[in-house]
């Protein structure tokens, strides 16, 4: 039996994830991520979480109202902002923002 790290699949996503992933990642100031709302691991989510994490970046990380919150995603984010996309769109915009300078006030931009 092949391993999956042999698959064309996964090579094709890995490689998407160091050519496209990293570098956008390693440019930005800071990450910015809805987190998933659901029972099931959103893993698009993870990764970009992990890498973040990896890559010493600072996280803000969105929620919806009411979301429940891991312990752990708690204390890995420098910022958790609760928005109402789709019922307050200015106020949601405004509290990212807000969150993005104070992040980047403290932490400074990409190195």
């Amino acid at each position: 039996m092949s391993e999956v790290w042999d698959d064309p699949d996964y090579r094709e996503w890995e490689e998407h994830v160091r050519k496209v992933l990293i570098p956008i990642l390693n440019d930005s100031a800071a990450t910015i991520n809805m987190v998933p709302a659901g029972a099931e691991p959103d893993v698009k989510f993870a990764v970009e979480l992990g890498l973040s994490i990896l890559m010493d970046k600072p996280i803000i990380c969105l929620v919806q109202p009411g979301s429940r919150i891991p312990a752990a995603l708690v204390r890995a984010a420098d910022e958790i902002v609760e928005v109402d996309i789709k019922g307050d769109p200015e106020g949601s915009q405004r509290s990212i923002k807000e969150a993005f300078e104070r992040v980047v006030r403290v932490h400074g931009g990409p190195e």
